[in-house]
């Protein structure tokens, strides 16, 4: 991987190097990252070998796997910036999977398996959509367990502000005009609500006054809208959601980091449910915390969902105190629950290539 530092990969795949039965498995982490910082150095004290790849061609790096003796070959990056799918249609290992940083097929004969759970894909749901054998880890596949030093989770902000605030964090690739167009509808039926969003391209006048653009075309009025750019610091970015009171998943494509952050700083997310794993991260989120009834079905439950948990501030009170102890308690952030599921999700992967 070539997120091996302060990225979602990084922080996702930490509590796994942690916790990974080291009786069962041995782990050679290639870093291909040509940035180091803090997570980095947590993740290569978490590894058993660490390699610095990424002045290694395809060839020179598939051979220096080869070379390791690697029984199964982990991707993390799928076909974001800096993957290495060209070493893996080298088959440098024996057993080829794909896992955690990007959430569809990598398309790639030589890649035989793909990571999951039974939340984000559903066995007989979307297995035509992959090229990989799908390898579903019990309970979750995802293991988030904060981020050190976070901010405490702060008072309900409608009890303040005596309104309701909306929030999405999502990377604006996510968001698009028929999420929008739901987001309208709450906003028409909780007339009092704000509506925040936060992401990079927000530092734009020309993506923000098109986005206000289309909110005030349809009856929304400017002084509801909240825009916020990057934050740099990761504490001040997860500070920011104690500024919201509920927030709206992107559909179709979910949030993932965004979602947990949102949970661990008290926020209850509203999720819609798709057909593909894009659009299901959320379900395997909210299902392994206990809040799948904050999964809506369609655009109409989704807005009503997110209507109906507005309508009483002192209920989303008490679900935001207890928020954190709430992930604490499930499978979600239980890491070396999520360790051992892993070891036994390779076991499984082991025993379908045997099969075949």
């Amino acid at each position: 991987s070539a997120d091996l530092c302060q990225h979602p990969v990084g922080a996702f795949l930490e509590p796994l190097l942690e916790h990974l039965d080291r009786t069962r498995f041995e782990v050679h982490a290639y870093a291909d990252n040509k940035t180091h910082d803090s997570v980095s150095a947590r993740l290569r004290s978490k590894s058993d070998y660490w390699t610095e790849t990424s002045d290694l061609s395809h060839e020179k790096l598939a051979g220096k796997i080869h070379a390791d003796g690697i029984d199964i070959l982990f991707e993390l990056a799928g076909h974001t910036a800096l993957n290495r799918l060209d070493v893996f249609a080298l088959s440098p290992a024996p057993v080829q999977a794909s896992y955690l940083g990007y959430p569809s097929t990598t398309g790639l004969p030589a890649i035989g398996y793909r990571f999951t759970d039974a939340f984000a894909d559903p066995p007989g749901l979307t297995e035509a959509l992959h090229t990989e054998t799908l390898v579903r880890i019990a309970e979750c596949a995802w293991c988030y367990t904060g981020f050190p030093g976070a901010p405490e989770v702060a008072p309900l902000p409608a009890l303040a502000n005596d309104r309701i605030t909306f929030g999405c964090f999502n990377n604006m690739a996510k968001l698009n005009l028929p999420l929008f167009e739901m987001w309208v509808e709450i906003l028409r039926r909780v007339p009092t609500a704000h509506l925040k969003l936060k992401a990079r391209s927000l530092i734009d006048v020309p993506v923000r006054e098109e986005v206000v653009a289309f909110f005030t075309g349809r009856g929304i009025s400017r002084d509801r809208l909240d825009f916020t750019g990057h934050a740099p610091r990761i504490l001040e970015h997860l500070a920011t959601y104690n500024q919201i009171d509920i927030a709206l998943d992107s559909f179709p494509y979910h949030g993932t980091t965004t979602t947990c952050e949102a949970l661990w700083m008290g926020v209850p997310v509203i999720s819609l449910a798709g057909k593909t794993h894009v659009s299901r991260v959320g379900v395997s989120l909210l299902s392994n915390i206990g809040l799948a009834e904050h999964v809506a079905t369609s655009p109409e439950t989704y807005i009503e969902k997110a209507v109906a948990l507005a309508s009483d501030p002192h209920a989303l009170s008490q679900l935001r105190s207890g928020m954190r102890e709430r992930m604490r308690s499930s499978p979600l952030t239980d890491a070396p629950g999520f360790a051992r599921r892993f070891g036994d999700a390779i076991e499984e992967m082991l025993r379908l290539k045997k099969q075949r």
